[in-house]
C-alpha cells in the first residue's frame, strides 16, 4: 500500500480536496457491525496523532452519495485510512470534506499547546512531557513539584499577550542533522524519533517545535487561551487549559451557572462566595441541632419501648417494624435500646425499602454475639451481613422479612437459655 500524501502539512486551512481511492478493507465493528476502511492517494484528514484526535467530514462521489468519515488512522507504512459504514470501490474519485469547525477547534488547542509549553518551560523551566486533545478540555503535563497561583496567572497573562500580537505561525522542512543542530543550539525545544526531514512549527519569536499537527496560521486566531485547573499526577502536574471558542463556551457556561445560583440565593455574584460560606456554616450548625435531636428522641423512644417490653425467662426481646424511618435512624434506635436496660436484645427492621434492613443488638450484659448470630441466620437464607458482637445489620427480602424475624428472634432466646444454666 503506498503512502498518503498529507495535505494538511502544506496547508491546514484546506476543506475539500479531490483523491482517488486506493484500498478498501473490511474490519468488524465493535458491536458486531461492520466498519470499512478506506485509503486515498491524498487526504487532508488528519489521523489521530501526538495529543490531537482525527478529523471527520464525508467522502462524497460524483453521483452526490456520501459516506460519512467517523474516524481516521495511519498505519506503520504510511498509509492513511477513513473509516466509514459504507465501501468505495478502489479506483474511484472523490471529493473530500472537513467537518471544519471540529478541525478549527482542533488546531485552535493544539497552537494553544503550543504556545503554553513554550511559555511555561520559558518561564518556570517545566516542561512538557505529554498534551492531550479531548472532547472538552485540553491537558498538558509539566515536569514541576507544583504551580502557585500567581505563577499560572503570570504565565497565562504572557500568553494571552502573544495571542494578543497576533504572531505568525508558520511551517518549514529541515534535515535531520538540522534540526539535531537546532536542538543542541536550543532552539529547537523537542526532536521526533525518525529519520528524514522534519516538520518545524514556528511560533514567531517565541516556540519551535517539530510537529506534524494542524496550526492556525497566527496566535490571534487561537483566540485567547485560559488555564482552567491543576492537579498533581505521578510525572508532575497536570494543567487543563481551553483555547478560542472553547473558553468563550466556558465562560458563558459559568455566567449562566453564576447567574443561576445567584438568583437562587437572592445575591450578585460578587457576594457568591460569602453567601456560600454562611449557608454552609449554618448547615453545619443545623446539622450538629438535627443530630442531637435524634440522639434525644431516640433516647426517649427506647425508654418507651423497654417499658412496653417486659423481662420473659430472664430476657427482655424487643422486636419491631419501621416503614416511615431512615436506617439511620432505626440504627440508632436500635443502639439507644439495647444501652436502656440489662438483659435486653433489640431487633428492629427498617421497612423504607426492599429489601429490608434488620439490625440486632444487644445489652452489654447479655453474652451472645450479635455480629454471628445475624451472620449465621443470614447464611441460611444464602444472604450476607454481620458486625460486632454489640450490634449487627443485613439486608433481607421484604417478603421473608416476618419469617426472619421470627427467626431470629427465636434464636434470641435460646441463646439466653443456653448462657443462663
Amino acid at each position: 500500500m503506498q503512502q498518503t500524501e498529507r495535505l494538511y502539512y502544506s496547508d491546514s486551512f484546506l476543506k475539500t480536496f479531490a483523491a482517488e481511492v486506493t484500498g478498501v478493507r473490511e474490519l468488524a465493528g465493535n458491536t458486531g457491525d461492520t466498519v470499512w476502511q478506506i485509503s486515498l492517494n491524498h487526504s487532508a484528514f488528519y489521523p489521530t496523532s501526538g495529543g490531537q484526535p482525527f478529523d471527520t467530514g464525508v467522502l462524497r462521489t460524483p453521483d452526490g452519495a456520501e459516506t460519512p468519515i467517523e474516524e481516521v488512522e495511519e498505519d506503520e507504512q504510511g498509509a492513511v485510512w477513513h473509516f466509514a459504514r459504507t465501501p468505495l470501490a478502489a479506483g474511484a474519485h472523490v471529493e473530500g470534506q472537513i467537518d471544519w469547525q471540529r478541525r478549527f477547534d482542533h488546531m485552535q488547542q493544539h497552537t494553544g499547546q503550543h504556545l503554553l509549553s513554550a511559555v511555561f518551560a520559558r518561564e518556570l523551566k517545566a516542561g512538557t512531557v505529554s498534551f492531550h486533545l479531548g472532547e472538552k478540555i485540553s491537558t498538558i503535563d509539566l515536569t514541576c513539584a507544583n504551580l502557585p497561583e500567581h505563577s499560572l496567572e503570570r504565565v497565562e497573562q504572557i500568553a494571552n499577550e502573544i495571542i494578543a500580537e497576533d504572531r505568525p505561525v508558520t511551517t518549514k522542512y529541515v534535515s535531520a542533522e538540522e534540526a539535531q543542530a537546532l536542538l543542541a543550539a536550543g532552539d529547537l525545544r523537542k526532536l521526533p524519533e525518525r529519520a528524514g526531514s522534519i516538520r518545524l512549527v514556528d511560533i514567531a519569536d517565541c516556540d519551535l517545535n517539530a510537529c506534524g499537527g494542524t496550526h492556525v496560521r497566527s496566535t490571534g486566531q487561537i483566540g485567547g487561551l485560559q488555564i482552567r485547573g491543576v492537579e498533581k499526577v505521578s510525572r508532575g502536574v497536570r494543567v487543563e487549559f481551553l483555547c478560542g471558542f472553547r473558553a468563550i463556551r466556558a465562560a458563558r457556561a459559568n455566567a449562566a451557572i453564576l447567574d443561576e445560583t445567584g438568583a437562587l440565593l437572592s445575591t450578585g455574584a460578587p457576594e457568591l462566595p460569602a453567601t456560600v460560606a454562611r449557608l454552609l456554616a449554618e448547615g453545619k450548625a443545623g446539622a450538629k441541632e438535627r443530630q442531637k435531636l435524634r440522639e434525644e428522641l431516640a433516647v426517649f423512644h427506647a425508654e418507651k419501648l423497654v417499658a412496653e417490653a417486659p423481662l420473659a425467662g430472664g430476657i427482655r426481646v424487643i422486636v419491631r417494624e419501621f416503614k416511615d424511618r431512615d436506617r439511620d435512624s432505626v440504627r440508632l434506635l436500635a443502639s439507644r435500646t439495647a444501652a436502656a436496660a440489662v438483659s435486653t436484645a433489640v431487633i428492629l427492621c427498617a421497612n423504607d425499602a426492599d429489601p429490608v434492613r434488620v439490625f440486632l443488638a444487644r445489652s452489654r450484659d447479655l453474652n451472645f454475639d450479635c455480629g454471628r448470630m445475624l451472620r449465621e441466620a443470614l447464611a441460611q437464607l444464602g444472604l450476607r451481613g454481620g458486625g460486632s458482637p454489640d450490634m449487627a445489620q443485613g439486608d433481607v427480602p421484604r417478603a421473608m422479612s416476618s419469617t426472619f424475624l421470627d427467626s431470629l428472634s427465636a434464636s434470641v432466646r435460646n441463646a439466653a437459655v443456653d448462657k443462663s444454666k
